[in-house]
This record gives structure tokens, C-alpha cells and sequence, in this order.
């Protein structure tokens, strides 16, 4: 399997050609919702940019082997940030992977909020392998490459490390 880093510059890049991509389409949404953890960095540039408030789902089936094998998806039964979810609805996500995520959520939120006239889906990549096609994306990845993110490198830190870290910086900055 091919692996992808991305840099910080790419990475915000790739959140502001999203947006852009959402708001030429000159589509209107009631609601905005970004799937924890990978979607809240999207999904804050859109709250930033349309300032609206940015509900959030937890959601998780990247569980074992440090977050590489998908297993059992478990779906939050609270949404942070609104009281309900109505009309159109804006989720978003870092990215569409084998799509059975969102597939799953589109479903789940579909039945649970009768309220929501219509759900929309914007994702930074997605990868061919995906049995879901979301509405927007930026980059299409047609080798399905493992994708590294920038902050990724805070996971296996922990707090002593990062300690160090930040002394270490501090101590050059004198």
C-alpha cells in the first residue's frame, strides 16, 4: 500500500479549496456536522467561513492494530453544538475511506432526525476503493494510499515527550 505525508500548507490548502468547492456550488445548508475526530478541522473552516455553529458526531471503526484496521462502527448517541439537526445538512469529513462510515451516518441521521430534508457530504479525499460517493472532495485518490496528516504526529507522543519537546524549543528560543 502507497503512503501519502502531508504538510501543514497542504493540509489547510486542501480545507480552503473544500469550502470554495461548497460555497461555488451555491448550495444552502441549515446545519453543519463534521464526524470526530477527522472531520473537525473541515468542518471548523466552514463554521469559520459561513459563521455558523459546527455540531459534532463521534463516530468510530478505526479502533485496532493504532488505528489502521477498521472494525464495528459505533455512532454517538449525542450531537454536540445543536440542539437538533434540520433541513439541509453539511456533514463533513476528512475523508471518504471504504465508505461504510458515512454510508452508515447518512443512514443513522436520516432516521433519527426526521427534521433533515437533505444530507450533503464534503470530504478533503476519497479513495476509489469507497462504496460512497460524496458530493464534494478535493483530492480523488485512485491508488487508495494510506494518508498521513500533519497532526498525526501527536499521536504516539504522549505528554512527557511533548514536555520535552516544548522545553527543548524553549530553550532554543533562549
Amino acid at each position: 500500500m502507497s503512503e501519502h505525508y502531508y504538510s501543514w500548507s497542504e493540509y489547510i490548502d486542501l480545507n480552503e479549496r473544500l469550502v470554495a468547492e461548497v460555497a461555488k456550488s451555491g448550495w444552502h445548508f441549515d446545519c453543519l456536522l463534521c464526524l470526530s475526530r477527522g472531520g473537525m478541522r473541515p468542518g471548523d473552516f466552514f463554521s469559520r467561513v459561513y459563521d455558523m455553529p459546527l455540531a459534532i458526531l463521534a463516530t468510530s471503526s478505526y479502533r485496532e492494530a493504532a488505528g489502521t484496521v477498521q472494525s464495528t462502527l459505533d455512532i454517538s448517541d449525542c450531537i454536540t453544538g445543536l440542539s437538533e439537526l434540520h433541513g439541509n445538512v453539511l456533514l463533513v469529513d476528512d475523508m471518504v475511506d471504504s465508505g461504510k462510515t458515512i454510508a452508515e451516518v447518512v443512514k443513522h441521521l436520516k432516521a433519527r432526525y426526521p427534521k433533515i430534508t437533505e444530507i450533503r457530504v464534503a470530504v478533503l479525499w476519497w479513495k476509489a476503493h469507497s462504496v460512497f460517493k460524496p458530493d464534494w472532495h478535493v483530492e480523488y485518490l485512485p491508488d487508495n494510499p494510506w494518508v498521513h496528516q500533519p497532526f498525526e504526529t501527536y499521536d504516539a507522543i504522549g505528554p512527557e515527550k511533548l514536555i520535552a519537546m516544548v522545553e527543548a524549543k524553549s530553550a532554543k528560543r533562549g
